[in-house]
């Protein structure tokens, strides 16, 4: 087939091959263009649908802030004041003095005065021994003395003579010698008859027993009829001192340094008496003693404390805690123990300002009663004192009630 040249300039093949006409250049460009200004538009419509997603995302997060409740907690505020440091150690309840009252007659019982628990003073009755046997030896003893007086009466009667005589030269000196030498005799006799008689009436004393000391009698030991034996293992009563009594209690040698220095200087210690579950004072004294020797096997040192006891509250043998004061801090910041909080080896506390929680590191000293001196935070400022689970810095506080604090030196919690 021919070759024909149509408008264009082109060249066709054949009329069933014939081709379309080429796209002007032109045009290829402004698809292009399109195109880019297409994809460039979808960008935009992509980047403000996702920019206000995240607008309308922030906005309900700052709602959902603005709505959140705010955490109700204790609160308490820092106060300076004073604050002890107290020796804690386990104490016995020890009586200045027990008296366990043994026979020191042989007899029987023919009467007991005290009741059980009764309380008595010196010089009380308590039991009475069959004294009969001890008045017999006893009048025997003093009609002993009595004859032995009149025979050393007669020897010196006639000594006197002897003197006489002798002086008008009536009689030799040995006759005198021999006088003098026999009233000497017959006083030594005497002499013994007296410590006879004082002797049986010891004994005759030892019948009736009396309170040697005041205090409290323990159960009844002994009745009326039974035999007693002197000198026998057998106790008849056991008196207790109850009214002033004393706690002795055990130290660590390393803290007897400062003991001895405050002792020095105040000549004495309050020292405090706890049950045994440290919850309730039961009775406050003053340091009486420290021993003179440390136990080497324990490196501790025994003290006795002093305790009027007007209550009776203290028994003896009892175990109590004892607290001796051994200083005292003032001036010192103090907040309630419970508030605060460790974080490992730091100490911190939730510290409450306008209502809004901030996260404070201290230092924390001497505890006691409840209180611990710290620092790190001012007198004046408030701290949370619970809810810790649920705070953290920048939470808002509504305060549910203001615990009240004790600042007394030695002051603890009930």
């Amino acid at each position: 087939m021919s070759e024909i040249e149509d408008e264009w300039g082109g060249q066709h093949i054949g009329a069933a091959h014939q081709l379309s006409p080429p796209v002007p250049w032109y045009r290829k460009r402004w698809i292009l263009w399109t195109s880019l200004l297409l994809l460039l538009l979808l960008a935009v419509i992509v980047f403000l649908v996702i920019h206000k997603n995240e607008a309308k995302a922030a906005a309900a997060k700052q709602a959902l802030a603005a709505v959140k409740p705010s955490v109700s907690a204790t609160v308490s505020t820092a106060a300076k004041g004073s604050i002890g440091i107290y020796l804690d150690a386990i104490g016995t309840v020890t009586p200045v003095y027990t008296a366990s009252i043994l026979a020191q007659a042989s007899g029987v019982l023919t009467a007991v005065h005290y009741s059980e628990g009764q309380f008595v003073q010196k010089g009380d009755a308590l039991i009475d021994i069959d004294p009969r046997p001890y008045q017999a030896q006893l009048l025997q003893a003093q009609g002993a003395l009595e004859r032995d007086n009149n025979v050393l009466a007669q020897a010196q009667m006639d000594l006197d003579r002897y003197r006489t005589a002798w002086a008008g030269n009536g009689i030799s000196k040995q006759v005198l010698d021999d006088q003098e030498k026999l009233v000497l005799q017959d006083q030594g006799t005497v002499k013994n008859d007296q410590g006879t008689v004082n002797y049986d009436q010891v004994q005759l004393s030892y019948c009736h027993i009396t309170a040697p000391i005041a205090g409290q009698t323990g159960l009844r030991l002994v009745d009326p009829g039974n035999v007693v034996q002197a000198n026998a293992s057998t106790v008849l009563v056991v008196i207790t001192q109850m009214q002033p009594t004393t706690v002795i209690f055990t130290m660590a040698e390393d803290s007897l340094g400062q003991v001895q220095a405050r002792m020095r200087k105040l000549h004495t210690l309050p020292v405090e008496a706890w049950d045994r579950a440290q919850t309730a004072k039961i009775a406050s004294g003053k340091l009486f003693t420290i021993n003179n020797q440390i136990d080497t096997t324990t490196g501790t040192v025994k003290l006795r404390a002093q305790f009027d006891n007007k209550n009776g509250a203290l028994f003896p043998n009892q175990f109590v805690n004892t607290r001796l004061l051994v200083n005292t801090l003032d001036g010192v910041t103090l907040v309630p123990t419970a508030a605060v909080q460790h974080n490992g080896q730091v100490a911190f506390l939730y510290v409450i300002a306008n209502g809004v929680v901030s996260v404070r590191n201290i230092t924390t000293g001497v505890a006691d009663g409840g209180m611990t001196s710290v620092t790190g935070i001012n007198p004046g400022e408030v701290v949370a004192t619970s809810s810790f689970d649920k705070l953290q810095a920048g939470s808002k506080v509504v305060a549910a009630k203001q615990v009240p604090q004790e600042n007394t030196v030695g002051s603890r919690a009930p």
